[in-house]
């Protein structure tokens, strides 16, 4: 059995004195071709059969390791192992007690909802990304985040997104995190 890991570096939240570490993810290549399950309501939004949550929606990973598999069984091989708790994954299918998720990449497959979280995290996407003290680019800067630093995901306004991590808090441009619509706003 051939399994691929997503293997994590030392991204980090930097603050002013000290670096804290966080997870990175790195990108894999497309798995296999599976079934996509959807409902479309009568408000236009796609919903799950199985939880009647929307679909595409973000979900985080519960542990610290988690099988992608190629079908919603336990019979199906396994084709990724993600291996970062919090990683932020969006759901794009449900199949009973599995989900169908993809990282940033589209890398992914079936996984049982129970290493699933519905704790809302995000994986900064661009280089030493500034955090604000307010949604605004002419804010203080209170610190810096590395490209692949998994943070947990705060509130969203239409082009800001409030993120923490390592102990340090700021806001960030949507641009520059995945894990949030670019449409979506977060109480």
């Amino acid at each position: 059995m051939k399994i691929r890991t997503l293997l994590g570096g030392g991204a980090a939240i930097l603050a002013a004195s000290a670096g804290l570490a966080l997870a990175q993810a790195e990108a894999v290549p497309q798995s296999a071709d599976a079934r996509i399950v959807r409902v479309q309501d009568d408000g236009g939004v796609t919903r799950g059969p199985v939880t009647n949550l929307p679909v595409p929606r973000y979900v985080s990973l519960k542990g610290s390791e988690g099988n992608a598999r190629r079908g919603p069984s336990l019979s199906h091989r396994i084709d990724w192992v993600f291996r970062h708790a919090g990683m932020p994954l969006r759901v794009v299918a449900e199949f009973g007690h599995w989900r169908r998720v993809e990282d940033k990449d589209g890398a992914g497959g079936w996984v049982h909802y129970a290493l699933l979280s519905g704790v809302r995290t995000a994986l900064v996407t661009q280089d030493m990304v500034d955090l604000r003290s307010r949604p605004d680019a002419d804010s203080d800067v209170v610190a810096r985040a590395e490209m692949g630093a998994i943070v947990r995901l705060g509130e969203c306004t239409p082009g800001w997104c409030r993120i923490s991590g390592g102990g340090q808090r700021g806001w960030v441009p949507k641009a520059a995190i995945w894990g949030v619509d670019p449409d979506e706003v977060r109480d």
